[in-house]
């Protein structure tokens, strides 16, 4: 189909995307929702094919059933001039094939993230009764951001159509196929699980595990041969990581994974260091598969056979009578014989050229330039070269060899070396704010030393991080890093002062600097001045935290009385009971305006918003209180009356000083109960 090409009416074809065996794929615009879509159109020669038209369509019924973030979504379904076509979401980027390729040797993180995404897809599409059927890196996608979508659900069935399952056993890509489909039988979840095991093996070495001339050969080893080892290839590889590929492709069905959720449980812990020291995974029981597998031909009794057909032609030879032979013959029977005698000694001479069997060197630790030599002693050759990050080995030397040590290859054979690049560095990250059991998981599993010491806070919830002693722009090597968290055992606990006297702003602003709730209510009093607070919950001197509510009373009117007549008052009651050594003192602070002529006038008009504020600090000393720190400091804009408490034992004396506006206006001293 042409570039510009409109189909049905709505979506431009733009290029092409890929060719397959059943349909093309096109990059188109939607003209209607304006943006790109990717467009599967049916092969013209197939169009009218019931079987392949039914499978087209299977597979839009299959993608329809799944909404997942990593499975491709789809948008529309029609026909335009005869021919099926589906509308998909467009994924800008590559398929896991072409990732490999250019990103090949990824990170183990990468790795379980890649797989985790491609697993919960399939989680999903197993949850729905779909098999996949033909999971291979090439049916997934990735985009810039490493999204992972799983696309091509064309051979996909439901679980209910076991007809169908039955008759189509190898469509599905023989490097991937499990040994069930191999052999015919009928496919389950499990299937897609095998071919998970096979992508992985791939992430992990860059290649599939068995080769071969022919599809048939490939899919005689699925079911024949032992999985090879990833840790062969880079003995790096956790096990823990090696295991789960294993298990994923387990000949028995009963040592496999049941579902997909266990393998998903399994690889998301696979680099915990806690899974450092597992050992090979190896099945409980020898692996009996469901059907029997048919025995290889008998090569020996093929070879009697046909020896012994020629033994009966001789015999039926030998009855004939003998004929003397022509010289012409005779010259034919010598030319044959020499032919013969020098083809032998051409044999025998390729036969002594042939390259002998080596044995793969051990070249582990070397740098590139030894193995080399040491490569060459044996008549061996550095192949490919690939760079992994290790701590075991320094940069420029070599983590293991494909083939591995010891191996035998014949001489002149190319040998394939993983060399080190050196501790994997990255980003340490900012983990302020979070909570610190869940970050010590994340960077113990890759292999930072954590310290926490704890501080107390008002402004970071407890059991989530204060600070760190690393910037989280700093490049390092995991496995060599310490950090040292501080970590916030919530807010202090604070002693509750005794607010009695406070005015309304000053309460607040004291519940402000401890971080307390403030409640306020109002009581109407005779003997109490007006704004200032009578009475507070919890009580003076309770500990309190960030969070808690501090309840006060503010009395409504104000008293009258004067600085003498309140000291007798209190005096009397002193005398009244001569245990009592807590009393108090009403003091009466003068408001200055800011112009002495209208210093008569102001107490009349005391609420009056255009009347500057005087700022009054009270200093008191008593058994419970310091001269040398401020005991209330609040703002008036009237002639205010403050209840001073004290409490004094035997001899003690107390006494208050009294600042206006930074000027000393009252002070007295040897106080007395």
């Amino acid at each position: 189909m042409k570039p510009g090409y409109v189909l049905s009416g709505r979506y431009q074809i733009v290029k092409t995307l890929g060719e397959g065996g059943m349909a093309n794929v096109y990059l188109a615009y939607d003209l209607f929702l304006k943006r790109d879509v990717a467009v599967k159109l049916m092969r013209l020669d197939l169009r009218d094919n019931e079987a392949a038209i039914r499978r087209f369509r299977r597979e839009a019924i299959s993608l329809t059933e799944l909404v997942h973030s990593n499975i491709v979504s789809i948008y529309d379904i029609g026909e335009d001039n005869g021919t099926q076509f589906l509308v998909m979401e467009y994924v800008e980027g590559m398929d896991l094939k072409s990732y490999i390729a250019q990103n090949y040797p990824i990170s183990y993180d990468q790795v379980v993230n890649i797989m985790d995404q491609v697993l919960s897809a399939v989680e999903e599409a197993h949850a729905h009764d779909i098999i996949h059927r033909d999971l291979k890196p090439q049916n997934i996608l990735i985009n810039a951001d490493e999204q992972v979508k799983i696309t091509d659900f064309g051979i996909a069935l439901a679980t209910s159509e076991y007809s169908l399952t039955q008759t189509n056993t190898l469509m599905g890509s023989v490097h991937y196929l499990s040994p069930e489909q191999a052999r015919g039988s009928i496919v389950t979840k499990q299937s897609d699980i095998y071919s998970l095991g096979i992508i992985l093996f791939e992430l992990l070495t860059s290649r599939v595990p068995y080769e071969g001339d022919t599809a048939v050969s490939i899919a005689l080893k699925h079911f024949q041969n032992d999985m090879p080892s990833v840790r062969a290839f880079d003995d790096q590889i956790p096990q823990a990581l090696e295991n789960v590929v294993l298990k994923a492709t387990a000949k028995n069905l009963a040592e496999r994974y049941q579902n997909v959720s266990e393998m998903k449980d399994d690889i998301e812990t696979a680099l915990s260091y806690t899974r450092n020291n597992e050992a090979r995974w190896k099945p409980a029981s020898s692996v009996e598969d469901e059907t029997k597998v048919l025995e290889p031909l008998n090569v020996q009794q093929i070879k009697k056979n046909i020896e012994s057909d020629n033994d009966k032609s001789v015999s039926k030879k030998d009855k004939k009578p003998k004929k003397k032979w022509s010289k012409k013959k005779k010259w034919l029977v010598w030319s044959l014989i020499a032919a013969a005698i020098i083809i032998i000694i051409i044999f025998i001479s390729a036969l002594a050229m042939t390259p002998k069997n080596v044995a793969v060197p051990a070249l582990q630790g070397m740098t590139e330039t030894e193995a080399k030599t040491a490569l060459e002693t044996k008549e061996l050759s550095i192949g490919k070269i690939i760079r992994r990050n290790s701590t075991k080995y320094d940069k420029g030397q070599v983590i293991s060899s494909n083939p591995a040590e010891n191996s035998s290859v014949r001489e002149n054979s190319k040998i394939d070396l993983i060399i080190s690049r050196g501790p994997e560095r990255g980003k340490f990250g900012n983990y302020e704010g979070q909570a610190y059991t869940k970050v010590k998981k994340k960077l113990e599993n890759k292999g930072v030393t954590v310290v926490k010491e704890t501080k107390t806070s008002s402004s970071v919830a407890k059991g989530e991080i204060i600070s760190q002693n690393i910037s989280g722009k700093k490049k390092v090597i995991w496995e060599q890093t310490t950090v040292k968290f501080t970590v916030s055992t919530g807010a202090k606990a604070t002693v509750l002062r005794d607010l009695t006297g406070y005015t309304e702003k000053s309460v607040e602003d004291y519940a402000d600097e401890l971080g307390l709730v403030l409640n306020i209510e109002n009581s109407s009093v005779s003997d109490t001045s007006t704004g200032l607070v009578i009475s507070q919950e919890p009580a003076a001197n309770t500990s309190v935290k960030a969070g808690d509510t501090l309840n006060i009373v503010l009395g409504s009117t104000s008293s009258s009385s004067s600085d003498s007549e309140s000291e007798q008052s209190s005096s009397s009651s002193s005398s009244a009971s001569s245990s009592a050594n807590t009393f108090s003192v009403n003091v009466n602070i003068p408001y200055q305006s800011s112009s002495s002529s209208t210093s008569s006038s102001t107490s009349s008009t005391a609420g009056s918003s255009s009347m500057n504020t005087n700022t009054v600090q009270i200093y008191l000393q008593d058994d419970t209180h310091s001269y040398s720190s401020v005991y209330q400091q609040f703002t008036i804009s009237a002639d205010t009356s403050v209840t001073l408490p004290f409490t004094l034992s035997g001899s003690n004396t107390g006494k208050y000083k009294i600042v206006r506006d930074g000027q000393v206006i009252a002070e007295k001293t040897n106080i007395t109960s």
